[in-house]
């Protein structure tokens, strides 16, 4: 059985307050507060870069106001459309 997904709306400075507090809805097991890593784990510390899924070129038609919408943040509104897709896909496989 599928579970309903609600979409909420909330400002930067909403999704930062929820952070600050420790609630992170997206994971309920997430710590209270955060955690001192410590010297000793910055000295060990490395940066992995995501795995390269590779991309395919589409010829895609949206609505005006949605294309907008992306636009109106700036630069980099195809990254964000793809994030949203993103999130949308790894909901669903969670829900199945």
């Amino acid at each position: 059985m599928n579970k309903a997904i609600t979409i909420v709306r909330r400002s930067s400075s909403e999704v930062n307050e929820i952070r600050r507090r420790g609630e992170d809805p997206l994971n309920p097991n997430a710590p209270e507060s955060e955690e001192d890593l410590g010297p000793e784990f910055w000295k060990k510390a490395r940066v992995v870069m995501p795995e390269d899924r590779g991309k395919t070129s589409v010829h895609l038609r949206l609505d005006n106001d949605i294309v907008n919408w992306f636009k109106a943040s700036g630069k980099g509104h195809l990254t964000r459309m793809n994030a949203v897709l993103r999130a949308y896909v790894e909901a669903q496989k969670h829900s199945a």
